[in-house]
């Protein structure tokens, strides 16, 4: 019987692992995954290509080494370990936070957050990052002008060779854009994050900062080369997660959350619109779509820091369980792991990480005093109509029992009222959330239908309110 020809591949070149999809029947009513293969990433050999010639050559000898040649290549990585950026704004509850939902959508990692003008500690802090790209923000459209062009002052005073993305006051924009370029810096200028009162306008800037990613990859040994053989622009791996997010939820019609969980960082992801209820109530406007990232959660890279957040309850259960200290198990974490015993700790590491990241990511009700008495308003994201909670990741999607895991998280923590009510846990069996995120710029049918096919049909009856 003959087999089928890979139409794409798409490398995910991890922190930790290089993981290569194939994918056929992109463009007929039921495209598929041919196989997937994996490697350790490649860092510590000094160029990242290594990892992903072993993981294709693994996955010629599943599906044959057939049309590997002629199939166009797609990319993601977070293998330098994320965009590292600060964000620079006016006003904390406004531009700057609508620049940092933008930094943290486009898979940024944010290390640093200003409001107001930049004074000399932040510029210290600033140098002390070496960010990779600068977002600059502030002021709505025609409003304050004296702060974004001070602060613009401030960074071209630095002496870096940083590319800046500037997302402020339209009013000042040629103005910023010469202070900066005349200090020798790549400027990208696109439309305000924070056009006016209670408006954010996040994508422009999110898909700057994806084009600057794609410009500067020089974090991983190698990943240069790989884009030479790929085709298009390398997508962050958290922007690829989120854009299949955004596809699964118009297809689907249904607010969903995902849980990313990596051997470096944890992230989540949630589509959806509040309710209407929590809408009269918030503080400031959501994006559709927002993004937070955890650098503390990784569960290979950052494990200490994870088994640090296990209650003493956890612990005790967990040491009694598998007859071994936590300190033991630490010893023995690995990427890929091989051992009864360190599937069951990886386990119980992704369900801790899992849990701590969706207690970040989820709003909150806040009250306010004032002459009238008290008043209870809204902050951050509202989960409360969550159809789908997604597990993603290699610890979700590879080791067994994952979904029981995910839906252990989903248990509502005390204090959480904007928590997930009703979601349906379900995982990411073929691990390909961050392929279809790829798939879904040029096959955003096909990449919906995949990630459905990975979700399982069965887990979805009833969920399902458009696109079938």
């Amino acid at each position: 019987m003959k087999r089928d020809i890979p139409e794409v591949l798409v490398a995910e070149i991890g922190s930790t692992t290089t993981v290569v999809t194939a994918f056929a029947g992109l463009m007929g009513p039921e495209p598929r995954v041919l196989g997937q293969a994996s490697s350790p990433t490649t860092v510590d050999e000094g160029d990242v290509n290594i990892g992903l010639e072993r993981a294709l050559e693994t996955l010629g000898r599943g599906i044959g080494t057939e049309g590997l040649a002629t199939a166009r290549m797609l990319a993601t990585s977070s293998a330098a370990g994320g965009l590292k950026m600060t964000v620079h704004g006016l006003v904390y509850d406004m531009t700057v936070r609508a620049a940092r939902e933008a930094a943290l959508g486009a898979g940024a990692i944010v290390r640093h957050v200003t409001a107001g003008e930049l004074g000399e500690r932040d510029l210290e802090e600033i140098t002390k990052i070496r960010p990779n790209i600068i977002l600059l923000a502030g002021g709505v459209d025609w409003g304050d002008r004296d702060t974004v062009l001070a602060n613009a002052r401030a960074l071209a005073r630095l002496g870096m060779r940083v590319p800046v993305v500037y997302a402020g006051n339209r009013a000042v924009r040629d103005e910023v854009q010469t202070i900066l370029e005349e200090a020798g810096l790549e400027v990208m200028a696109v439309e305000n994050v924070y056009p006016r009162i209670d408006h954010l306008q996040v994508e422009p800037a999110r898909r700057a900062i994806q084009a600057v990613f794609e410009r500067h990859l020089t974090g991983a040994p190698g990943l240069e080369r790989v884009r030479d053989r790929v085709e298009g622009a390398i997508l962050p791996t958290p922007g690829a997660v989120m854009r299949a997010a955004e596809v699964l939820h118009h297809f689907l019609g249904v607010t969903l959350v995902v849980v990313d969980v990596g051997g470096a960082t944890t992230d989540v992801h949630s589509v959806g619109e509040p309710s209407p209820e929590v809408a009269r109530l918030m503080v400031s406007p959501e994006p559709l779509a927002r993004r937070t990232v955890e650098g503390d959660l990784g569960i290979v890279a950052n494990a200490f820091h994870v088994a640090d957040l296990l209650t003493s309850a956890e612990r005790r259960d967990l040491e009694t369980a598998l007859d071994a200290k936590v300190e033991e198990m630490l010893a023995e974490v690995s990427a890929i792991p091989q051992t009864a015993r360190q599937v069951a700790f990886g386990l119980a590491l992704t369900e801790c990480a899992a849990r701590v990241a969706l207690e970040r990511h989820v709003g909150r009700y806040v009250h306010y005093y004032g002459p009238g008495g008290r008043r209870t308003l809204a902050e951050g994201k509202d989960l409360t109509a969550a159809a789908l909670a997604i597990g993603t990741g290699g610890a979700f999607s590879r080791l067994p029992g994952g979904r029981e895991v995910l839906a252990r998280v989903l248990r509502r923590p005390p204090g959480l009222e904007l928590w997930p009510r009703d979601a349906r846990a379900v995982v990411d069996r073929e691990y390909v959330m961050a392929a279809a995120g790829m798939l879904a710029r040029d096959y955003p049918e096909a990449a919906a239908r995949v990630l459905v096919k990975s979700l399982g049909e069965e887990n979805l009856e009833g969920v399902s309110s458009a696109g079938s």
